[in-house]
């Protein structure tokens, strides 16, 4: 190669280098865009006598200064801070919702309670009877309240998860034509890679991981495969697969996410398997709180119409007619997934005298190998059994009419909808059953000092057509008494006596102390115009500080309904506070991975305009070499003439 060559292929490199550099420059506020510089190398020398004479410089490529290793955690802290906001504001509405000392349950149960304390200091009043109805419905419109903004909730989390959806089907359309476009542009030379659209290819991975957590493998034609979850294709080449929102199977109000095969079929994936983005973050947020505060929610109103349910039966109105139920409440939902193949549906109900071990959960009953497989989604516990009815948790599931195929299965919502579905049953102010249908007394004639108790009706077992017969128990010795049903006509005599023991019959339950007489006389019969007797009601009112929930199987409850309901705010509250330090944590993260790429990868314009007069000063020493080359020639075509 001639001087000329050399100083021409001088000013090429230092050309290109004022084109990488101006390129760098006007794109430092581009996002997504790596830095770029050349790769000069040395032309190969010509040997001679003297030695390898060298040749020059040439180009050999414009190199894009990226770190993969840098670019994936980038990626992956990314996913989980974009996961966490997601979730922060998702989690936020209901923290507000529940926290709030307005429009909490909180007050509304306070002054239920509030009312059942006036009707027992004046249980004839209409007007106090009135006013705790009143309660009652303020009471049932808050429950409602409260699940319908969960419900708001929801609807507004199955849009999101649609419209996220949407975004990815578009970023995976536009991954799959860029990587296109690389391999064409690619195709020329495998040793030079296409930047630029590199960069936008990244990108817009980058924009894609902010939905969901993507995973990729690079191909040896320069495209990419894109994963989500656990495997699942989304991009693979130039061909790209389409996220579809579904109905759950076993849930029509629940959208979840389904990948649409190439024959066009959608397979739904677990949600377990989505995570990172700010889709992961709303379906994590729906299975990890959402859908707990609304069932403990429901739970509270379940357990606490069946609780004045029971006790109120065990009651006389003003009329003197046996209480009847207070509240209205809806059974256990349940629901056939759509892929089974037999027929019918099972039942279930709340079990009455286990109702405190009511749990938050949700259960799924499968038909599996002959047997009954029972799973509490909250932890994935399994039961099996060999038949139905089977009661567990608070709720009894019988058969009913379900003839079911191996593998069919049923969701069962035991409290989902108990706080939608409350309602006050009575609508007349006189069917509260403050008082209790039984009232005791002793004989005038008794002459010992022996006193009986009011006495209680039994809670514990069924109301009795007979509580309310007439019954006298006459001591025939200190030690001993006649039980005589003087309605029926039934006499069980010589019935021990001690002091302060119970004595339970047709379903009451009463006591007697101190030192009885012989012939000594005690009368158990109906409350015959008790409208004064708030004995009942007293019972209602004290409903209000006993634990009656979270208990565990067999065990005794540990909450009232007030604790029940601050255990939903608070864990709501330590679920949100998590969030947002896992949130900061995250984004952290992500800042720090950030600034380590762009530290790498980044334009930094005082560099670049160094490298400006760098490559002008080697533009103008290689033109100084062609003029002094010229020069050299002319002077040899002087000396031929």
């Amino acid at each position: 190669m001639s001087l000329i060559g050399i100083g021409v292929g001088g000013l090429s490199a230092a050309q290109s280098g004022l084109l990488t550099t101006s390129h760098n420059i006007s794109n430092a506020s581009t996002p997504g865009y790596n830095r770029q510089e050349i790769v000069q190398s040395s032309n190969t020398p010509t040997y001679s006598g003297s030695g390898f004479i060298g040749q020059g410089t040439h180009v050999s490529t414009v190199k894009r200064v990226y770190d993969q290793f840098l670019g994936r955690q980038v990626l992956n802290a990314e996913a989980g801070a974009a996961e966490m906001d997601s979730y922060q504001t998702q989690i936020n509405q209901i923290d507000n919702l529940l926290a709030d000392t307005s429009t909490g349950l909180s007050p509304a149960l306070t002054g239920f309670f509030k009312g059942l304390q006036d009707v027992s200091a004046n249980p004839a009043s209409i007007p106090a009877r009135q006013s705790m109805i009143s309660a009652a419905q303020t009471l049932v419109a808050r429950f409602q309240a409260l699940d319908q903004r969960m419900a708001d909730i929801r609807a507004g989390n199955n849009q999101e998860i649609t419209t996220q959806i949407t975004q990815i089907n578009t970023y995976s359309a536009q991954l799959a034509d860029i990587n296109e476009r690389i391999i064409l542009a690619q195709a020329g030379s495998a040793a030079q890679s296409a930047n630029d659209l590199l960069d936008q290819r990244e990108q817009m991975l980058k924009d894609l991981n902010q939905l969901v957590r993507v995973a990729t493998v690079t191909q040896g034609d320069g495209s990419f495969n894109v994963f989500i979850g656990n495997g699942q294709p989304l991009v693979v080449g130039t061909l790209s697969f389409q996220l579809k929102p579904v109905k759950a199977p076993d849930d029509p109000e629940r959208i979840t996410v389904a990948l649409v095969g190439i024959g066009g079929a959608p397979l739904t994936l677990p949600e377990s398997q989505i995570s990172g983005g700010s889709l992961g973050g709303v379906l994590a947020f729906r299975s990890q709180t959402l859908d707990g505060a609304q069932n403990s929610l429901g739970r509270i109103a379940v357990t606490l119409a069946q609780n004045v349910n029971d006790q109120h039966r065990l009651g006389q109105d003003l009329t003197g007619a046996l209480g009847s139920d207070f509240f209205n409440v809806s059974a256990p939902v349940l629901r056939t997934n759509t892929q089974n193949t037999g027929s019918g549906v099972p039942s279930a109900s709340i079990d009455a005298a286990t109702v405190a071990e009511l749990s938050s959960s949700d259960y799924r009953l499968r038909y599996v190998g002959g047997n009954f497989e029972l799973t509490r989604l909250a932890d994935n516990q399994v039961q099996t059994y060999l038949s139905l009815p089977q009661t567990v948790d608070g709720i009894t599931i019988d058969l009913g009419t379900w003839l079911p195929d191996p593998n069919d299965s049923v969701l069962i919502q035991p409290t989902r909808s108990g706080a939608q579905s409350l309602a006050v049953a009575l609508t007349d102010a006189r069917q509260i059953a403050a008082a209790a249908p039984i009232r005791s007394s002793a004989a005038v004639a008794n002459t010992g000092t022996a006193r009986i108790s009011a006495g209680t009706v039994d809670v514990q077992s069924p109301i009795n057509p007979e509580l309310r017969n007439r019954v006298t128990i006459t001591f025939t010795s200190t030690t001993t008494a006649d039980v005589f049903d003087v309605t029926s006509g039934l006499m069980t005599a010589g019935v021990p006596y001690t002091a302060g023991a119970d004595i339970a019959y047709n379903g009451w339950t009463t006591q007697i102390t101190g030192n009885p007489a012989v012939g000594d006389v005690f009368t158990i019969e109906a409350n015959a115009n008790g409208v004064a007797d708030s004995r009942n009601v007293a019972l209602l009112g004290a409903l209000q500080t006993r634990n009656t929930m979270n208990a565990g199987s067999g065990s005794t409850p540990t909450a009232s309904y007030q604790s029940a309901y601050a255990q939903i705010v608070s864990a709501v509250g330590s679920k949100a506070n998590e969030v947002a330090a896992m949130g900061a944590s995250q984004q952290g993260l992500a800042d720090h991975a950030s600034l380590a790429l762009q530290s790498l990868s980044g334009v930094n314009l005082d560099e670049e305009a160094a490298n400006l007069l760098r490559y002008q000063q080697a533009y103008q020493a290689a033109a100084k070499v062609l003029e002094i080359a010229g020069r050299v020639f002319d002077e040899v075509l002087a000396l031929g003439r």
